[in-house]
């Protein structure tokens, strides 16, 4: 189902993108924003997720300005790994890069979305309240677990979001989201109860099936109401 393809970012960059097809023409298209572990195995399984759906879904390889190829586990020496690497990205760079793979998706003449998790949950965010400063006008976002979004918080999103959050997680603060909550009541919270950071990824041992299965339930719903 799914394919590299090569993007070229407005400031020249070049990078690497999965790219997940739907059976028959798109309902619409998706950027799909990785966490910090690259565009591995669970960030290509959910943009086969959604290309089943019906939603053409592109997934930029936002490490490529510092590692071509990157794709890391959940513990050991790969976590580390990780926040190295995360320590080196760049929100306006990887908004270049979010944008080439934004481009890619209008070529569907479909409406397109964003979607992110984790790191990618701010870039999700970033997206919404910045994309227009990049050519990139999301018809909606959807952000899962965005960590340090109330840093962020007052920015002025153009387009409606969604953001999901773990009641347990340690990673994000309350007042993060309420940060949001308060400058944003347009904007459409939900908090899980007991789920941890990560809580979508069958792949991390906070895995929770049953709030990723809800939350995975509100987004596709979410989207399908603005973009389709």
């Amino acid at each position: 189902m799914g394919q590299t393809i090569e993007l070229k970012a407005q400031d020249g960059h070049q990078l690497d993108a999965y790219v997940a097809s739907p059976e028959g023409e798109p309902i619409g298209a998706l950027v799909v924003i990785q966490e910090i572990f690259g565009v591995n195995s669970h960030i290509r399984s959910i943009a086969d997720g959604y290309a089943k759906d019906g939603f053409l879904a592109i997934a930029p390889a936002l490490f490529d300005r510092t590692e071509k190829g990157v794709e890391l586990k959940y513990d050991g020496e790969d976590m580390k790994r990780a926040y190295e690497l995360y320590g080196k990205l760049d929100v306006k760079t990887a908004l270049l890069d979010v944008a080439a793979a934004f481009a890619k998706a209008e070529e569907s003449g479909k409406g397109v979305g964003v979607i992110g998790y984790c790191y990618g949950g701010l870039m999700s965010w970033l997206s919404a309240t910045r994309g227009p400063s990049v050519e990139m006008e999301p018809k909606c976002t959807v952000g899962y677990y965005a960590g340090g979004v109330g840093n962020v918080a007052t920015e002025e999103p153009s387009c409606p979001v969604l953001l999901h959050f773990g009641g347990a997680d340690t990673h994000i603060g309350p007042e993060q989201i309420e940060a949001v909550r308060s400058a944003h009541p347009h904007v459409t919270i939900y908090v899980y109860d007991g789920a941890e950071h990560g809580f979508n990824c069958d792949q991390r041992s906070s895995y929770n099936s049953e709030a990723a299965k809800l939350a995975r339930e509100r987004s596709l719903e979410f989207l399908k109401k603005h973009i389709v």
